[in-house]
């Protein structure tokens, strides 16, 4: 079993100066933490993993794009967001910076 405080892996990310720090890995599941400031882009690229986002703070908008079929939707503390293994997806017109919880499933490839 592991335990993690949400306040240390936002100080673990922090200290990396990289928007995205990994905090866990098993064959079958990858978490972390993602910031992006107010105003900032969101140079995700599609994954060849399920992805589970869940918004701790912040507000933006969300905007995804599979199969022809374009969503955008806005998000906020709270959100709980799916995204199906490449589908063409990221944050945009972000208001206030946004605290991610992210999960991969299976673990994201590197």
């Amino acid at each position: 079993m592991r335990v993690f405080a949400i306040n240390d892996l936002l100080a673990a990310r922090s200290r990396s100066s990289k928007p995205y720090s990994e905090f866990l890995r098993v064959p079958a599941l990858s978490a972390g933490m993602y910031v992006l400031a107010a105003g900032a882009e969101d140079k995700q690229q599609p994954h060849s993993e399920d992805e589970m986002y869940y918004v701790i703070s912040g507000s933006g908008r969300f905007r995804t794009e599979q199969d022809s079929v374009s969503q955008d939707v806005p998000v906020a503390a709270g959100s709980v967001i799916f995204i199906e293994a490449g589908a063409k997806h990221g944050f945009h017109m972000i208001t206030e910076e946004l605290t991610v919880l992210v999960f991969f499933a299976p673990a994201e490839r590197m």
